[in-house]
Protein backbone atom coordinates (compact mmCIF):
# COMPACT_ATOMS: atom_id res chain seq x y z
CA UNK A 1 0.00 0.00 0.00
CA UNK A 2 2.81 2.35 0.79
CA UNK A 3 4.30 1.68 -2.59
CA UNK A 4 1.28 3.04 -4.44
CA UNK A 5 0.64 5.88 -2.03
CA UNK A 6 4.19 7.25 -2.09
CA UNK A 7 3.91 8.40 -5.69
CA UNK A 8 2.13 11.66 -5.12
CA UNK A 9 1.71 13.65 -8.39
CA UNK A 10 2.58 17.36 -8.14
CA UNK A 11 -0.87 18.86 -8.94
CA UNK A 12 -2.68 17.60 -5.88
CA UNK A 13 -2.52 20.26 -3.16
CA UNK A 14 -0.88 19.34 0.13
CA UNK A 15 -2.52 19.83 3.49
CA UNK A 16 -2.49 23.48 4.41
CA UNK A 17 -1.67 22.78 8.08
CA UNK A 18 0.66 19.75 8.16
CA UNK A 19 1.42 20.05 11.89
CA UNK A 20 -2.26 20.19 12.81
CA UNK A 21 -2.86 17.15 10.63
CA UNK A 22 -0.29 15.21 12.65
CA UNK A 23 -1.93 16.16 15.92
CA UNK A 24 -5.36 15.21 14.68
CA UNK A 25 -4.13 11.85 13.49
CA UNK A 26 -2.56 11.17 16.87
CA UNK A 27 -5.92 11.47 18.64
CA UNK A 28 -7.31 8.16 17.47
CA UNK A 29 -8.35 5.90 14.61
CA UNK A 30 -11.95 7.06 14.60
CA UNK A 31 -10.94 10.68 14.08
CA UNK A 32 -8.67 9.56 11.29
CA UNK A 33 -11.54 8.07 9.32
CA UNK A 34 -13.75 11.11 9.82
CA UNK A 35 -11.03 13.56 8.79
CA UNK A 36 -10.15 11.68 5.66
CA UNK A 37 -13.56 11.18 4.16
CA UNK A 38 -15.02 14.54 5.14
CA UNK A 39 -12.27 16.80 3.90
CA UNK A 40 -10.95 14.77 0.95
CA UNK A 41 -7.99 17.10 0.99
CA UNK A 42 -5.69 14.49 -0.52
CA UNK A 43 -6.94 11.39 -2.37
CA UNK A 44 -3.56 9.76 -1.90
CA UNK A 45 -3.83 10.20 1.86
CA UNK A 46 -7.30 8.66 1.73
CA UNK A 47 -5.92 5.62 0.00
CA UNK A 48 -3.14 5.19 2.49
CA UNK A 49 -5.12 5.90 5.68
CA UNK A 50 -7.92 3.40 5.07
CA UNK A 51 -5.91 0.60 3.57
CA UNK A 52 -3.64 0.16 6.63
CA UNK A 53 -4.74 -2.96 8.57
CA UNK A 54 -5.10 -3.08 12.34
CA UNK A 55 -5.55 0.63 13.05
CA UNK A 56 -2.10 0.99 14.61
CA UNK A 57 -1.74 4.36 16.35
CA UNK A 58 1.89 5.00 15.43
CA UNK A 59 1.52 4.46 11.66
CA UNK A 60 -0.81 7.32 10.67
CA UNK A 61 1.67 10.04 11.68
CA UNK A 62 4.38 8.20 9.76
CA UNK A 63 2.17 8.00 6.72
CA UNK A 64 1.36 11.66 6.84
CA UNK A 65 5.03 12.37 7.37
CA UNK A 66 5.65 10.48 4.14
CA UNK A 67 3.04 12.60 2.42
CA UNK A 68 4.60 15.84 3.66
CA UNK A 69 8.20 14.92 2.91
CA UNK A 70 7.54 13.24 -0.46
CA UNK A 71 10.27 10.96 -1.71
CA UNK A 72 12.69 11.69 1.19
CA UNK A 73 10.63 9.71 3.69
CA UNK A 74 10.02 7.01 1.10
CA UNK A 75 13.77 6.48 0.90
CA UNK A 76 14.03 6.12 4.67
CA UNK A 77 11.30 3.45 4.62
CA UNK A 78 13.11 1.60 1.87
CA UNK A 79 10.10 1.29 -0.43
CA UNK A 80 10.59 1.98 -4.14
CA UNK A 81 13.07 4.77 -3.51
CA UNK A 82 14.40 4.72 -7.06
CA UNK A 83 10.95 5.05 -8.61
CA UNK A 84 10.06 7.89 -6.30
CA UNK A 85 13.23 9.77 -7.19
CA UNK A 86 12.40 9.32 -10.85
CA UNK A 87 8.91 10.63 -10.24
CA UNK A 88 9.84 13.79 -8.36
CA UNK A 89 13.39 14.48 -9.54
CA UNK A 90 12.27 16.18 -12.72
CA UNK A 91 8.97 17.58 -11.48
CA UNK A 92 7.96 21.14 -12.20
CA UNK A 93 8.32 23.30 -9.10
CA UNK A 94 5.70 25.81 -10.26
CA UNK A 95 4.15 25.13 -13.64
CA UNK A 96 1.02 27.16 -13.16
CA UNK A 97 -0.38 29.43 -10.54
CA UNK A 98 -3.27 27.07 -9.80
CA UNK A 99 -0.93 24.59 -8.07
CA UNK A 100 0.26 26.35 -4.91
CA UNK A 101 0.70 23.11 -2.97
CA UNK A 102 3.49 21.86 -5.20
CA UNK A 103 6.08 24.38 -4.16
CA UNK A 104 5.15 23.88 -0.49
CA UNK A 105 5.75 20.13 -0.74
CA UNK A 106 9.03 20.71 -2.52
CA UNK A 107 10.26 22.99 0.23
CA UNK A 108 9.23 20.50 2.93
CA UNK A 109 10.91 17.69 1.04
CA UNK A 110 14.11 19.66 0.76
CA UNK A 111 14.12 20.60 4.42
CA UNK A 112 13.21 17.15 5.75
CA UNK A 113 16.64 15.70 5.12
CA UNK A 114 19.62 15.70 2.78
CA UNK A 115 19.41 13.81 -0.50
CA UNK A 116 22.33 12.28 -2.33
CA UNK A 117 23.58 14.42 -5.16
CA UNK A 118 23.41 11.48 -7.56
CA UNK A 119 19.64 11.09 -7.04
CA UNK A 120 18.73 14.71 -7.72
CA UNK A 121 18.00 15.87 -11.23
CA UNK A 122 17.13 19.50 -11.75
CA UNK A 123 13.88 20.10 -13.57
CA UNK A 124 14.16 21.88 -16.90
CA UNK A 125 11.61 24.42 -15.69
CA UNK A 126 13.75 25.16 -12.65
CA UNK A 127 16.85 25.78 -14.72
CA UNK A 128 17.78 29.40 -15.44
CA UNK A 129 16.52 30.73 -18.79
CA UNK A 130 18.82 30.21 -21.73
CA UNK A 131 20.35 33.49 -22.83
CA UNK A 132 21.46 34.45 -26.32
CA UNK A 133 25.10 34.20 -25.22
CA UNK A 134 24.62 30.66 -23.93
CA UNK A 135 22.75 29.75 -27.09
CA UNK A 136 25.59 31.07 -29.22
CA UNK A 137 28.05 28.94 -27.26
CA UNK A 138 25.88 25.86 -27.81
CA UNK A 139 25.58 26.57 -31.51
CA UNK A 140 29.32 27.03 -31.81
CA UNK A 141 29.76 23.57 -30.34
CA UNK A 142 27.05 22.10 -32.61
CA UNK A 143 27.98 23.89 -35.83
CA UNK A 144 27.26 21.97 -39.02
CA UNK A 145 29.32 22.48 -42.14
CA UNK A 146 26.63 22.07 -44.80
CA UNK A 147 26.15 24.35 -47.79
CA UNK A 148 23.09 23.81 -49.98
CA UNK A 149 22.24 25.53 -53.27
CA UNK A 150 19.18 25.21 -55.52
CA UNK A 151 20.03 26.03 -59.13
CA UNK A 152 19.28 25.24 -62.79
CA UNK A 153 15.47 25.06 -62.95
CA UNK A 154 14.48 22.92 -65.92
CA UNK A 155 11.07 22.24 -67.42
CA UNK A 156 10.26 18.57 -67.93
CA UNK A 157 7.44 17.46 -70.22
CA UNK A 158 4.93 19.43 -72.29
CA UNK A 159 1.49 20.83 -71.80
CA UNK A 160 -0.37 20.63 -68.51
CA UNK A 161 1.63 17.56 -67.42
CA UNK A 162 4.86 19.54 -67.43
CA UNK A 163 6.74 20.30 -64.23
CA UNK A 164 9.97 21.99 -63.17
CA UNK A 165 12.93 20.21 -61.56
CA UNK A 166 15.70 21.93 -59.65
CA UNK A 167 19.29 20.91 -59.06
CA UNK A 168 20.03 20.60 -55.32
CA UNK A 169 23.78 20.75 -54.75
CA UNK A 170 25.33 20.01 -51.34
CA UNK A 171 28.83 20.53 -50.03
CA UNK A 172 29.71 19.24 -46.57
CA UNK A 173 32.43 17.77 -44.41
CA UNK A 174 30.08 15.85 -42.11
CA UNK A 175 30.70 12.13 -41.87
CA UNK A 176 26.98 11.33 -41.80
CA UNK A 177 26.93 11.85 -45.59
CA UNK A 178 28.52 9.40 -48.02
CA UNK A 179 30.32 12.08 -50.06
CA UNK A 180 31.58 15.61 -49.52
CA UNK A 181 29.93 17.03 -52.64
CA UNK A 182 26.86 15.67 -54.38
CA UNK A 183 23.78 16.87 -56.26
CA UNK A 184 20.31 15.55 -57.03
CA UNK A 185 17.29 16.69 -59.06
CA UNK A 186 14.12 17.51 -57.16
CA UNK A 187 10.70 18.77 -58.16
CA UNK A 188 8.57 21.13 -56.10
CA UNK A 189 6.36 18.37 -54.66
CA UNK A 190 9.50 16.72 -53.20
CA UNK A 191 10.15 19.83 -51.12
CA UNK A 192 6.57 19.76 -49.86
CA UNK A 193 6.91 16.07 -49.03
CA UNK A 194 10.02 16.78 -46.95
CA UNK A 195 8.15 19.39 -44.94
CA UNK A 196 5.27 16.99 -44.37
CA UNK A 197 7.61 14.30 -43.00
CA UNK A 198 9.46 16.73 -40.73
CA UNK A 199 6.30 18.31 -39.37
CA UNK A 200 4.87 14.92 -38.40
CA UNK A 201 7.98 13.93 -36.42
CA UNK A 202 9.71 17.09 -35.21
CA UNK A 203 6.87 19.52 -34.48
CA UNK A 204 5.59 17.22 -31.70
CA UNK A 205 8.82 17.88 -29.82
CA UNK A 206 8.45 21.67 -30.04
CA UNK A 207 10.82 22.26 -32.99
CA UNK A 208 10.26 25.11 -35.43
CA UNK A 209 9.94 23.54 -38.88
CA UNK A 210 10.78 25.96 -41.72
CA UNK A 211 7.95 26.19 -44.24
CA UNK A 212 8.46 25.78 -48.00
CA UNK A 213 7.11 28.37 -50.44
CA UNK A 214 3.42 28.28 -51.16
CA UNK A 215 1.84 26.59 -54.15
CA UNK A 216 0.74 28.82 -57.01
CA UNK A 217 -1.64 27.40 -59.55
CA UNK A 218 -1.57 30.56 -61.67
CA UNK A 219 2.21 30.75 -61.72
CA UNK A 220 2.68 27.09 -62.65
CA UNK A 221 0.02 27.30 -65.35
CA UNK A 222 1.97 30.11 -67.01
CA UNK A 223 5.15 28.04 -66.77
CA UNK A 224 3.45 25.02 -68.34
CA UNK A 225 2.13 27.15 -71.20
CA UNK A 226 5.36 29.01 -71.91
CA UNK A 227 8.63 28.85 -69.99
CA UNK A 228 10.17 31.76 -71.92
CA UNK A 229 7.52 34.27 -70.90
CA UNK A 230 9.00 37.04 -68.69
CA UNK A 231 6.39 36.45 -65.98
CA UNK A 232 7.15 32.72 -66.03
CA UNK A 233 10.87 33.36 -65.73
CA UNK A 234 10.27 35.66 -62.78
CA UNK A 235 8.00 33.10 -61.10
CA UNK A 236 10.53 30.26 -61.50
CA UNK A 237 13.37 32.40 -60.16
CA UNK A 238 11.24 33.51 -57.24
CA UNK A 239 10.41 29.91 -56.36
CA UNK A 240 14.03 28.76 -56.80
CA UNK A 241 15.27 31.39 -54.34
CA UNK A 242 12.54 30.49 -51.83
CA UNK A 243 13.36 26.78 -52.04
CA UNK A 244 17.03 27.53 -51.49
CA UNK A 245 16.26 29.57 -48.37
CA UNK A 246 13.99 26.76 -47.17
CA UNK A 247 16.73 24.13 -47.44
CA UNK A 248 19.36 26.41 -45.94
CA UNK A 249 17.21 26.91 -42.85
CA UNK A 250 16.73 23.15 -42.51
CA UNK A 251 20.43 22.24 -42.75
CA UNK A 252 21.29 25.04 -40.29
CA UNK A 253 19.01 23.50 -37.64
CA UNK A 254 20.94 21.20 -35.26
CA UNK A 255 18.07 18.70 -34.97
CA UNK A 256 16.67 18.72 -38.49
CA UNK A 257 20.03 18.18 -40.21
CA UNK A 258 20.33 14.84 -38.42
CA UNK A 259 16.91 13.63 -39.53
CA UNK A 260 17.15 10.62 -41.90
CA UNK A 261 14.56 12.14 -44.24
CA UNK A 262 16.72 15.24 -44.71
CA UNK A 263 19.78 13.17 -45.55
CA UNK A 264 17.72 11.07 -47.93
CA UNK A 265 16.36 14.19 -49.62
CA UNK A 266 19.84 15.58 -50.18
CA UNK A 267 21.57 12.35 -51.19
CA UNK A 268 19.20 9.84 -52.72
CA UNK A 269 19.00 9.91 -56.50
CA UNK A 270 15.50 8.47 -56.99
CA UNK A 271 13.24 9.83 -54.29
CA UNK A 272 9.72 8.35 -54.00
CA UNK A 273 7.21 10.87 -55.25
CA UNK A 274 5.49 12.79 -52.49
CA UNK A 275 1.74 12.31 -52.38
CA UNK A 276 -1.12 14.25 -50.78
CA UNK A 277 0.65 17.62 -50.96
CA UNK A 278 -2.49 19.46 -52.06
CA UNK A 279 -3.13 20.53 -48.46
CA UNK A 280 0.27 22.22 -48.33
CA UNK A 281 -0.77 25.16 -50.45
CA UNK A 282 -0.71 28.71 -49.11
CA UNK A 283 -4.27 28.41 -47.86
CA UNK A 284 -3.47 24.95 -46.52
CA UNK A 285 -0.63 26.27 -44.37
CA UNK A 286 -2.86 28.90 -42.81
CA UNK A 287 -5.66 26.38 -42.34
CA UNK A 288 -3.37 23.96 -40.48
CA UNK A 289 -2.04 26.69 -38.19
CA UNK A 290 -5.49 28.11 -37.49
CA UNK A 291 -6.86 24.61 -36.85
CA UNK A 292 -4.16 23.97 -34.26
CA UNK A 293 -4.87 27.32 -32.59
CA UNK A 294 -8.61 26.57 -32.50
CA UNK A 295 -7.90 23.19 -30.87
CA UNK A 296 -5.92 24.93 -28.15
CA UNK A 297 -8.65 27.51 -27.62
CA UNK A 298 -11.24 24.74 -27.20
CA UNK A 299 -9.34 23.03 -24.37
CA UNK A 300 -11.59 21.94 -21.53
CA UNK A 301 -8.92 22.88 -18.97
CA UNK A 302 -7.57 26.36 -19.51
CA UNK A 303 -3.87 26.83 -18.89
CA UNK A 304 -3.06 29.38 -16.22
CA UNK A 305 0.44 30.33 -17.36
CA UNK A 306 2.81 30.95 -14.47
CA UNK A 307 5.94 31.35 -16.62
CA UNK A 308 5.62 34.89 -17.94
CA UNK A 309 8.39 34.24 -20.47
CA UNK A 310 6.13 32.05 -22.60
CA UNK A 311 3.18 34.42 -22.29
CA UNK A 312 5.26 37.47 -23.22
CA UNK A 313 6.96 35.71 -26.14
CA UNK A 314 3.67 34.49 -27.57
CA UNK A 315 2.29 38.03 -27.45
CA UNK A 316 5.47 39.30 -29.13
CA UNK A 317 5.16 36.69 -31.88
CA UNK A 318 1.53 37.54 -32.56
CA UNK A 319 2.23 41.29 -32.59
CA UNK A 320 5.26 40.87 -34.82
CA UNK A 321 3.31 38.75 -37.26
CA UNK A 322 0.70 41.48 -37.61
CA UNK A 323 3.35 44.16 -38.17
CA UNK A 324 5.17 42.03 -40.74
CA UNK A 325 1.94 41.51 -42.66
CA UNK A 326 1.40 45.26 -42.78
CA UNK A 327 5.01 45.84 -43.87
CA UNK A 328 4.72 43.14 -46.52
CA UNK A 329 1.64 44.83 -47.96
CA UNK A 330 3.52 48.16 -48.09
CA UNK A 331 6.53 46.56 -49.81
CA UNK A 332 4.23 44.92 -52.35
CA UNK A 333 2.74 48.32 -53.04
CA UNK A 334 6.25 49.75 -53.46
CA UNK A 335 7.16 47.00 -55.95
CA UNK A 336 4.02 47.71 -57.96
CA UNK A 337 4.79 51.42 -57.84
CA UNK A 338 8.29 50.85 -59.25
CA UNK A 339 6.91 48.63 -61.99
CA UNK A 340 4.37 51.30 -62.88
CA UNK A 341 7.13 53.95 -62.81
CA UNK A 342 9.18 51.71 -65.09
CA UNK A 343 6.39 51.55 -67.66
CA UNK A 344 5.76 55.31 -67.51
CA UNK A 345 9.50 55.98 -67.91
CA UNK A 346 9.56 53.85 -71.04
CA UNK A 347 6.65 55.82 -72.52
CA UNK A 348 8.36 59.10 -71.60
CA UNK A 349 11.63 58.00 -73.25
CA UNK A 350 9.83 57.03 -76.42
CA UNK A 351 8.02 60.38 -76.56
CA UNK A 352 11.32 62.27 -76.08
CA UNK A 353 12.95 60.33 -78.89
CA UNK A 354 10.09 61.16 -81.27
CA UNK A 355 10.23 64.85 -80.27
CA UNK A 356 14.00 64.94 -80.89
CA UNK A 357 13.55 63.51 -84.38
CA UNK A 358 11.01 66.18 -85.25
CA UNK A 359 13.07 69.12 -83.92
CA UNK A 360 14.88 71.36 -86.48
CA UNK A 361 17.36 72.85 -83.97
CA UNK A 362 20.36 70.53 -84.09
CA UNK A 363 21.57 71.13 -80.51
CA UNK A 364 18.06 70.82 -79.11
CA UNK A 365 17.37 67.69 -81.16
CA UNK A 366 20.60 66.09 -79.95
CA UNK A 367 19.82 67.03 -76.34
CA UNK A 368 16.31 65.54 -76.56
CA UNK A 369 17.71 62.35 -78.09
CA UNK A 370 20.28 62.13 -75.27
CA UNK A 371 17.51 62.67 -72.71
CA UNK A 372 15.55 59.80 -74.28
CA UNK A 373 18.60 57.54 -73.89
CA UNK A 374 18.97 58.57 -70.25
CA UNK A 375 15.30 57.73 -69.66
CA UNK A 376 15.81 54.33 -71.30
CA UNK A 377 18.63 53.64 -68.84
CA UNK A 378 16.45 54.83 -65.98
CA UNK A 379 13.73 52.40 -67.05
CA UNK A 380 16.21 49.55 -66.70
CA UNK A 381 17.27 50.95 -63.34
CA UNK A 382 13.68 51.03 -62.10
CA UNK A 383 13.27 47.41 -63.14
CA UNK A 384 16.31 46.42 -61.13
CA UNK A 385 15.07 48.40 -58.12
CA UNK A 386 11.67 46.72 -58.34
CA UNK A 387 13.36 43.30 -58.46
CA UNK A 388 15.53 44.29 -55.50
CA UNK A 389 12.49 45.40 -53.50
CA UNK A 390 10.77 42.15 -54.29
CA UNK A 391 13.52 39.56 -53.82
CA UNK A 392 15.39 41.25 -50.97
CA UNK A 393 12.46 42.53 -48.92
CA UNK A 394 9.09 41.13 -49.98
CA UNK A 395 10.15 37.49 -50.21
CA UNK A 396 12.02 37.52 -46.91
CA UNK A 397 9.05 39.14 -45.19
CA UNK A 398 6.77 36.46 -46.63
CA UNK A 399 9.15 33.77 -45.34
CA UNK A 400 9.12 35.17 -41.84
CA UNK A 401 5.37 35.55 -41.80
CA UNK A 402 5.15 31.80 -42.44
CA UNK A 403 7.91 31.10 -39.90
CA UNK A 404 6.08 33.07 -37.20
CA UNK A 405 3.08 30.85 -37.86
CA UNK A 406 5.34 27.85 -37.23
CA UNK A 407 6.55 29.49 -33.99
CA UNK A 408 2.95 29.85 -32.82
CA UNK A 409 2.53 26.17 -33.62
CA UNK A 410 5.35 25.35 -31.16
CA UNK A 411 3.55 27.21 -28.38
CA UNK A 412 0.37 25.31 -29.26
CA UNK A 413 2.26 22.00 -28.97
CA UNK A 414 3.37 22.98 -25.47
CA UNK A 415 -0.20 23.82 -24.49
CA UNK A 416 -1.43 20.49 -25.84
CA UNK A 417 1.25 18.69 -23.80
CA UNK A 418 0.07 20.55 -20.71
CA UNK A 419 -3.55 19.65 -21.50
CA UNK A 420 -2.66 15.96 -21.79
CA UNK A 421 -0.81 16.12 -18.47
CA UNK A 422 -3.73 17.78 -16.67
CA UNK A 423 -6.22 15.28 -18.08
CA UNK A 424 -4.01 12.43 -16.84
CA UNK A 425 -3.84 14.03 -13.39
CA UNK A 426 -7.61 14.35 -13.29
CA UNK A 427 -8.01 10.70 -14.26
CA UNK A 428 -5.49 9.64 -11.61
CA UNK A 429 -7.41 11.56 -8.96
CA UNK A 430 -10.62 9.78 -9.96
CA UNK A 431 -8.86 6.41 -9.81
CA UNK A 432 -7.62 7.13 -6.29
CA UNK A 433 -11.05 8.22 -5.15
CA UNK A 434 -12.46 5.00 -6.58
CA UNK A 435 -9.84 3.01 -4.66
CA UNK A 436 -10.76 4.81 -1.44
CA UNK A 437 -14.42 3.92 -1.94
CA UNK A 438 -13.50 0.26 -2.50
CA UNK A 439 -11.48 0.26 0.67
CA UNK A 440 -14.28 1.84 2.65
CA UNK A 441 -16.82 -0.61 1.21
CA UNK A 442 -14.45 -3.53 1.99
CA UNK A 443 -14.32 -4.97 -1.56
CA UNK A 444 -10.89 -6.63 -1.74
CA UNK A 445 -11.75 -8.48 -4.97
CA UNK A 446 -11.67 -5.23 -6.99
CA UNK A 447 -8.90 -3.57 -5.02
CA UNK A 448 -5.98 -5.12 -6.90
CA UNK A 449 -7.29 -3.95 -10.25
CA UNK A 450 -7.77 -0.46 -8.83
CA UNK A 451 -4.18 -0.46 -7.59
CA UNK A 452 -2.90 -1.52 -11.00
CA UNK A 453 -4.86 1.25 -12.69
CA UNK A 454 -3.46 3.78 -10.22
CA UNK A 455 0.09 2.61 -10.91
CA UNK A 456 -0.52 2.86 -14.65
CA UNK A 457 -1.86 6.40 -14.44
CA UNK A 458 0.90 7.46 -12.04
CA UNK A 459 3.40 6.40 -14.70
CA UNK A 460 1.44 8.32 -17.34
CA UNK A 461 1.33 11.46 -15.20
CA UNK A 462 5.07 11.25 -14.67
CA UNK A 463 5.76 10.76 -18.37
CA UNK A 464 3.39 13.52 -19.46
CA UNK A 465 4.95 15.92 -16.97
CA UNK A 466 8.38 15.14 -18.34
CA UNK A 467 7.08 15.59 -21.88
CA UNK A 468 5.72 18.99 -20.91
CA UNK A 469 9.05 19.98 -19.34
CA UNK A 470 11.00 18.79 -22.36
CA UNK A 471 8.75 20.53 -24.88
CA UNK A 472 8.87 23.74 -22.85
CA UNK A 473 12.66 23.69 -22.78
CA UNK A 474 12.80 22.95 -26.51
CA UNK A 475 10.38 25.78 -27.32
CA UNK A 476 12.46 28.19 -25.25
CA UNK A 477 15.65 27.23 -27.10
CA UNK A 478 13.91 27.26 -30.48
CA UNK A 479 12.48 30.74 -29.95
CA UNK A 480 15.85 32.12 -28.86
CA UNK A 481 17.53 30.54 -31.89
CA UNK A 482 14.78 31.90 -34.13
CA UNK A 483 15.26 35.42 -32.78
CA UNK A 484 18.99 35.23 -33.31
CA UNK A 485 18.63 33.96 -36.90
CA UNK A 486 15.95 36.54 -37.62
CA UNK A 487 18.22 39.37 -36.48
CA UNK A 488 21.04 38.06 -38.67
CA UNK A 489 18.76 37.67 -41.69
CA UNK A 490 17.22 41.10 -41.40
CA UNK A 491 20.61 42.71 -40.88
CA UNK A 492 21.96 40.95 -43.96
CA UNK A 493 18.93 41.84 -46.08
CA UNK A 494 18.87 45.49 -44.97
CA UNK A 495 22.58 45.89 -45.75
CA UNK A 496 22.09 44.21 -49.12
CA UNK A 497 19.11 46.45 -49.88
CA UNK A 498 20.96 49.64 -48.89
CA UNK A 499 23.97 48.66 -50.99
CA UNK A 500 21.67 47.97 -53.94
CA UNK A 501 19.94 51.34 -53.54
CA UNK A 502 23.29 53.11 -53.18
CA UNK A 503 24.60 51.55 -56.39
CA UNK A 504 21.39 52.52 -58.18
CA UNK A 505 21.65 56.12 -57.04
CA UNK A 506 25.33 56.31 -58.02
CA UNK A 507 24.49 55.04 -61.50
CA UNK A 508 21.64 57.52 -61.70
CA UNK A 509 23.99 60.38 -60.80
CA UNK A 510 26.40 59.31 -63.53
CA UNK A 511 23.58 59.27 -66.07
CA UNK A 512 22.58 62.86 -65.27
CA UNK A 513 26.17 64.07 -65.05
CA UNK A 514 26.80 62.70 -68.56
CA UNK A 515 23.67 64.43 -69.87
CA UNK A 516 24.34 67.83 -68.28
CA UNK A 517 26.91 69.02 -70.93
CA UNK A 518 24.41 68.23 -73.69
CA UNK A 519 21.74 70.33 -71.99
CA UNK A 520 24.17 73.25 -71.53
CA UNK A 521 25.21 73.04 -75.17
CA UNK A 522 21.72 73.98 -76.41
CA UNK A 523 22.10 77.30 -78.16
Amino acid sequence: MAASSDRNPPPFPATDEPELGLCDMADGDSDEGEDIFVSHSDPAAVSRGVSQPGGVRDEPPDLFHEQETSSTAAKSNGVHSDDDNDLFAEAHVALSSDKPGISARKELSASAGPRPASSFTQSPAAMPPTSLEQLEEEEDKDSFDVDVAVTNPEKVGDGMNAYVVYKVSTRTSLTMFRNKTFSVRRRFSDFLGLYEKLSVKQSLHGCIIPLPPEKSVVGMTKVKVGMDDPSSVEFVERRRAALERYLQRIVAHPSLIQDPDVREFLEREDLPRAMNTQALSGAGFLKMINKASDAVNKMTIKMNESDTWFEDKLQEVESEEQQLRKLHAVVDSLVNHRKELCGNTAVFAKSMAMLGNSEDNTALSRALSQLAEVEDKMEQLHQEQAASDFFIFAEVLADYIRLLGAVRGCFDQRMRAWQRWQEAQSTLQKKREAEAKLLWANKPDKLQQAKEEISEWEARVTQYERDFDRIGMTVRKEVLRFEKEKAKDFKSQIIKYLESMLQSQQRLIKFWEAFLPEAKAIA
